[in-house]
């Protein structure tokens, strides 16, 4: 979903926010991942500064550990997205059979 020039979520977004919630650290869920904890926090940035609120708090790290969170606003946002994705999948169940049906019975690479 775009704000402007920012991708504010989408997919990758709230797969980040799943494990930052499972993880309770932008660093372990940016391991869980296979992405590095600056392209991580890069996106829980970007998406701090396109809500009107944050969704991930996080404490700096450091001898006391640190973590983050994500918050009561972040868990509506998650909650509204997977509620607009399951009825944008429901509502086209029906044609994407029908265009699975043009791909070849086989995936490239495999025989």
């Amino acid at each position: 979903m775009l704000f402007g020039p920012e991708v504010a979520i989408g997919p990758g977004k709230v797969a980040l926010l799943d494990a930052i919630r499972e993880t309770g650290s932008i660093s372990a869920a940016a391991r869980r991942m296979s992405m590095s904890y600056r392209r991580a926090w890069l996106l829980v940035d970007t998406m701090n500064r396109c809500f009107r609120d944050p969704v991930v708090a996080a404490a700096p790290g450091g001898k006391g550990g640190g973590g983050a969170r994500v918050t009561p606003f972040g868990e509506i946002v998650l909650a509204r997205y997977q509620e607009m994705e399951a009825r944008a999948v429901a509502s086209v169940r029906d044609q994407v059979a029908g265009f699975a049906e043009l791909l070849s019975s086989e995936p490239p690479g495999e025989t």
